[in-house]
């Protein structure tokens, strides 16, 4: 459990739990099994964010640009949430390996994803923004592909949820009407007819919820005044095999481990 270190009536803990970053390489040809590990971003097809709140379900958002945005600049990047599940089985099966048949390039290949790092987060409220603020337990040294996604160690970024009912997405960050978040009435309420709520992570759990993801903060838990309480983890207690269901035989553990291409 996130711990206040300090004294800040302007700060709320909205929501924690475990963080997963997952990327998953692009589709390939049936048949190029030595093709199918990406070696930079050019290789792969998405990257995503997994939350797993105390208590809530997983949350599979889906990142534009596939990286992070850039902290020193405080860079904008779009995401949307692709996927809920009530069990951490339930998101991974659909993040496993599948082979298909196209009418006109034969059978191709969507390889497994890869889990690129786990570790703890909190979303605080600070003022009018929340902040999402995390720290990783693996890998214990990022290497290349953490830099390559801008996963630091510890970081923290402004999230803001868009209104479905309003315009605002640039044009190449737009979901479909059937692909669009529909929230209850009540929930709804929480975006007081602006375009962007913050203050309610529970707009996050529905699939097709839209965000904005700022670059924030290097050093969250100074200036949030909280604790994280991220654990040394290893290979054999890693959270992502034992709650995400991420099994070794299907999903390669050397991004996570050590940081480098697979």
């Amino acid at each position: 459990m996130v711990k206040e270190t300090g004294q800040d009536e302007d700060r709320e803990v909205l929501d924690e739990g475990h963080i997963y970053f997952v990327y998953r390489p692009k589709v390939r040809a049936a048949g190029d099994e030595e093709e199918v590990a990406a070696e930079g971003l050019g290789d792969v097809e998405n990257f995503y964010l997994v939350l797993k709140p105390h208590g809530g379900r997983f949350r599979l958002i889906n990142i534009g640009r596939k990286r992070l945005p850039d902290i020193d600049g405080h860079e904008r990047l779009w995401g949307f949430v692709e996927a809920i599940a009530d069990s951490g089985r339930a998101l991974e099966e659909g993040l496993r390996r599948e082979t298909y048949d196209t009418k006109t390039r034969g059978e191709r290949v969507r390889p497994s994803a890869r889990p690129a790092g786990e570790g703890v987060y909190a979303m605080v409220r600070r003022g009018r923004n929340a902040h999402l603020a995390w720290a990783l337990e693996l890998p214990r040294k990022p290497g290349p592909v953490q830099k390559a996604f801008n996963i630091p160690p510890e970081a923290s970024l402004v999230v803001s949820i868009r209104n479905p009912e309003k315009g605002g997405a640039p044009r190449n960050a737009r979901l479909g009407e059937d692909r669009k978040a529909h929230y209850p009435k009540h929930l709804q309420a929480e975006f007081r007819d602006r375009k962007f709520a913050t203050e309610d992570p529970r707009l996050l759990d529905f699939e097709g919820a839209q965000l904005v993801l700022i670059g924030a903060r290097e050093n969250p838990e100074q200036a949030y005044g909280i604790d994280l309480e991220p654990q040394e983890e290893s290979e054999s207690s890693a959270e992502i095999f034992r709650q995400l269901r991420f099994a070794r035989s299907r999903h390669p553990v050397e991004p996570l481990l050590a940081g480098e291409w697979r």
